[in-house]
């Protein structure tokens, strides 16, 4: 008899949704080798195994409110972005609707509506987040709440004519860090995550002398932000929270290649008492490593975000150089049959390391087997 994992293995949606993904594929995997002639079972034993899968499918969905079908997982992505974009829409309309009328209220009542609206969202999205299983509706209100509250420091600042301050990215990213935790949102995750690389990116640089708000002027600020990420990733524990760490090594990676970028091409942006052409190159080679290193660590680790990146900043770094070395003296056309010819050879590059992290995972296949 075939027996699959108990259902108090199950401890919340992700992984309900992920056995019911291996449901499907056993099933298709038993109609197959039953096709071949490997696997032949009686029809007493798959009508037992079929209404085991169904029980369990049933269950999984009762409890959990998985999608069971791929009409539903489609269903679920547009919900997804109906969500994110009726949120958007909502703050769009209470900001367009008070700002409308927005000069006729006095200070008071203005720092009243601010004060509340931030409130009594979050208040909606407790209420809703204890009724609803599938969190649509709560993470359009967390939506709401965390745009009102940007919006009730930017306009309480500018109506006490408050100077600019880096402490708002601090409040706005532990804001909608509570957001993210307390109701399990990656979009509010992803949030706070900016907010506050940027809070410390402003801190850096204070500390070094200069104006909080030129960030981009010195990104190493960010590279350092994107690194603490990354540590977290692998440091925060996150056993009720399992897709966060998705969020982290994205993020991380993002802002660490992109302000590896930047700096191997404007190497006067540094802090590092160097020349330019010295910093230049020295964060050349530095953004092809992390690049090809986070092409590595996807494949190795199967992390597919930081695969897709990596490969993607690595072709980036690559061309961006070609057009620094070859575009003013080469002719154009001669240029882009040599980039045609490197696109092809970095497809036949990418495909082997695609094999090879196949191969990697046949071993696991047949051991879970």
């Amino acid at each position: 008899m075939i027996e699959l994992p108990q259902m108090t293995e199950i401890s919340g949606k992700k992984e309900a949704q992920e056995r019911v993904d291996r449901i499907h594929a056993f099933r298709r995997e038993l109609d197959q080798l039953a096709r071949e002639k490997v696997l032949l079972l009686s029809a007493e034993e798959r009508a037992r195994v079929d209404a085991h899968l169904d029980a369990t499918l049933a269950e999984l969905a009762a409890r959990f409110d998985v999608d069971i079908s791929d009409s539903q997982k489609q269903f679920s992505l547009a919900m997804r972005i109906a969500s994110a974009l009726g949120g958007l829409a909502l703050c769009a309309a209470v900001f367009l609707f008070f700002f409308r009328y927005w000069g006729l209220l006095g200070t008071s009542v203005q720092v009243g509506i601010l004060v509340a609206i931030p409130i009594l969202a979050l208040i909606a999205t407790e209420l809703v987040s204890r009724k609803e299983k599938t969190f649509y509706y709560t993470s359009l209100l967390a939506i709401i709440a965390f745009v009102s509250f940007v919006m009730n420091l930017s306009v309480l600042g500018s109506i006490f004519n408050m100077a600019p301050s880096p402490a708002a990215f601090l409040a706005w990213g532990l804001f909608a860090l509570f957001l993210a935790y307390g109701y399990r949102l990656k979009l509010q995750l992803a949030a706070a995550l900016v907010c506050l690389v940027i809070y410390g990116a402003a801190l850096i640089i204070l500390a070094a002398g200069g104006s909080w708000d030129a960030i981009m002027d010195r990104p190493e600020s960010l590279l350092i932000g994107g690194l603490a990420l990354l540590a977290a990733a692998f440091v925060l524990p996150h056993s009720r929270h399992t897709g966060f760490p998705i969020v982290y090594r994205f993020f991380g990676l993002a802002f660490v290649l992109l302000a590896l970028l930047i700096l191997a091409n404007e190497g006067q942006m540094t802090f590092l008492p160097l020349a330019k052409k010295t910093v230049q190159g020295i964060y050349q080679i530095g953004g092809f490593v992390a690049a090809a290193a986070a092409t590595w660590m996807g494949v190795r680790k199967r992390y597919p975000e930081s695969m897709n990146l990596g490969a993607a900043f690595f072709a980036i770094y690559l061309f961006n150089r070609l057009f620094v070395w070859w575009w003013d003296w080469m002719p154009k056309y001669v240029f882009f049959l040599i980039i045609g010819g490197i696109a092809l050879a970095l497809l036949a590059i990418f495909r082997k390391i695609r094999i090879k992290a196949v191969r990697a995972d046949a071993p696991l296949t047949e051991e879970a087997a």
